[in-house]
């Protein structure tokens, strides 16, 4: 079995491998690629991945190289999880909204919409790639904003799911507080990607006992805390939103608070470099500690489990994915990308049944889908008008004047990732 990562000089790859080093009995690779660019990123990571493998006792190759087409060639599985304009462009993207009184943040927003505008094209150019070569390799898509990034692989014909952490992050995180295994935690998760609520949380699988209303009840405090939003709230609305519902549910605190400390790209892009220099060390054979604090929480397992349910059939029954709405949340069309549990097998993700959705949740999801529209619109035949049509559409802006002055923004930053300005 062959698998491709695009992006694989990431800093993040490592945790990535760990996952494939622990987990080889699920997902038996033979052979790992790391495609990237840059070079002298991709030498580092690859050595420290070769070397993890090698502790780990996993028999696979790793193989590193810039060439894109000779790196999914023969590969059963593409994983997508590049930055286009790296750090720099999501260091932007997190700044120039807050100067509109905008959440400034790398996937939603007026800086999600620069993100998909710099990314729908050149995800769409991979794909193709491997289509020519491999047309029965599944992409899987982790790369940021994944509803839109997914629904633009599948408008397109792709094989293609959508992957996130937050689902798994929470399970995991439910599961420490019940004292239970994460195997033993089924979520009802529903919503678009960064944009979902935990309507139950079950013991045993789908038809479990909900234990969400004693969560709340014996662990609220904890769970607020981790969310960053009031205990009584999420008490009020008796589910546990994803945290990035904070953005939409306290906008201008967070604006506030952005606005007086540094960018989490520039966090990132910090420990970015302690971590490359870690890499260089021969003798480092496991992912260093500071890696825990760069993001993407357990991408790894949910990475895992979803390849091997899509290639042996071996992971999950269950797993939250992105995938085509096609009827199972009535309220939106059916080309929408929503995340959900589905059942996942050879022949990809299949939807489990959902409970009617409350209206308060149902209605910022028809929002926020008609946004995604537009961005996809816009990131497919460019122009101003197009860009903000989709700015004036997104529930975090909607005003014409804020949306004015974001789109020439967006485009100023962005120039140089957009064929068409």
């Amino acid at each position: 079995m062959k698998l491709t990562v695009v992006g694989g000089g990431s800093t993040y790859t490592p945790e990535l491998i760990d996952g494939f080093a622990r987990l080889r009995d699920t997902l038996p690779l033979q052979e790992l690629v790391l495609v990237d660019p840059a070079a002298e990123r991709l030498d580092l990571v690859g050595g420290l991945a070769r070397r993890i493998f090698a502790r780990q006792g996993h028999p696979g190759r790793i193989v590193t190289t810039s060439d894109l087409d000779a790196a999914v060639d023969g590969a059963d599985a593409v994983l997508l999880q590049l930055r286009v304009g790296g750090q720099a462009a999501r260091e932007q993207d997190e700044t120039w909204p807050l100067e509109c009184g905008c959440v400034g943040q790398e996937t939603t927003g007026a800086g999600g919409l620069a993100k998909a505008l710099r990314t729908v094209p050149v995800v769409l150019d991979i794909a193709e790639r491997v289509r020519r070569t491999n047309p029965n390799a599944w992409i899987v898509d982790f790369t940021n904003p994944v509803g839109i990034v997914t629904r633009a692989l599948l408008k397109e014909g792709h094989k293609a799911v959508g992957l996130c952490n937050v689902a798994i992050g929470l399970q995991r995180r439910f599961a420490a507080l019940l004292g239970v295994s994460p195997s033993d935690v089924h979520l009802d998760h529903v919503g678009l990607n960064h944009l979902t609520w935990e309507t139950g949380v079950r013991l045993g699988g789908p038809d479990g006992e909900d234990v969400l209303p004693g969560l709340l009840s014996d662990h609220g405090d904890t769970i607020a805390g981790d969310l960053r939003l009031p205990l009584h709230l999420l008490r009020l609305l008796g589910v546990v939103p994803s945290y990035y519902l904070r953005y939409y549910y306290a906008h201008d605190e967070v604006v506030r608070e952005l606005r007086t400390k540094p960018s989490r790209a520039a966090e990132v892009a910090a420990m970015e470099r302690q971590l490359l220099q870690m890499y260089g060390d021969p003798a480092l054979d496991e992912k260093p500690e500071l890696l825990a604090r760069r993001g993407g929480a357990y991408y790894s397992e949910a990475a895992v489990d979803l390849a091997a349910a899509l290639l042996t059939g071996a992971g999950s029954p269950h797993q939250v994915v992105n995938t085509l709405n096609d009827g199972t949340l009535p309220f939106l069309p059916d080309d929408a990308v929503i995340e959900v549990q589905a059942a996942v097998g050879h022949k990809g993700p299949s939807p489990l049944p959902v409970a009617p959705v409350d209206p308060l949740y149902a209605g910022l999801m028809a929002n926020v889908t008609a946004y995604e529209d537009l961005a996809l619109d816009a990131a497919l035949r460019g122009g101003r008008d197009r860009v903000f049509k989709a700015l004036l559409a997104h529930p975090l802006i909607a005003q014409y004047e804020y949306a004015d002055r974001l789109t020439d923004r967006l485009i100023a930053h962005n120039r140089e990732h957009l064929a068409w300005a």
